[in-house]
């Protein structure tokens, strides 16, 4: 068994050279909310979920985008909705958010 059930990269990356970057679309604060949110529903931790920040993973221009472990589903949101409805779906039921996927 895996010592996560999911492992959850969000692109946190800053371009500042004008570029499409997820960080502007405030990619943090989304990571932010995931992990707090993932943590209120006692999906934290060793056998559950983990929440991560990424450095570029080269789909800026797709972004913002998250990318779900071990099933290497890659997701892109614009609002915590987004982020509730992956969590939700994903990470409680096991069902991937088509209308989210990349």
């Amino acid at each position: 068994m895996p010592y996560y059930q999911y492992h959850v990269f969000f692109c946190t990356n800053l371009r500042t050279d004008g570029r499409a970057c997820c960080q502007n679309a405030d990619a943090q604060a989304m990571r932010d909310h995931a992990k707090a949110r993932c943590k209120k529903l006692g999906l934290a931790g060793k056998g559950g979920v983990r929440i991560n920040n990424a450095g570029c993973m080269d789909r800026c221009d797709e972004g913002p985008v998250v990318v779900v472990y071990p099933q290497g589903v890659w997701y892109t949101y614009v609002d915590q909705d987004d982020i509730d409805e992956i969590i939700d779906e994903h990470l409680v039921h096991g069902r991937v958010v088509e209308r989210l996927r990349l």
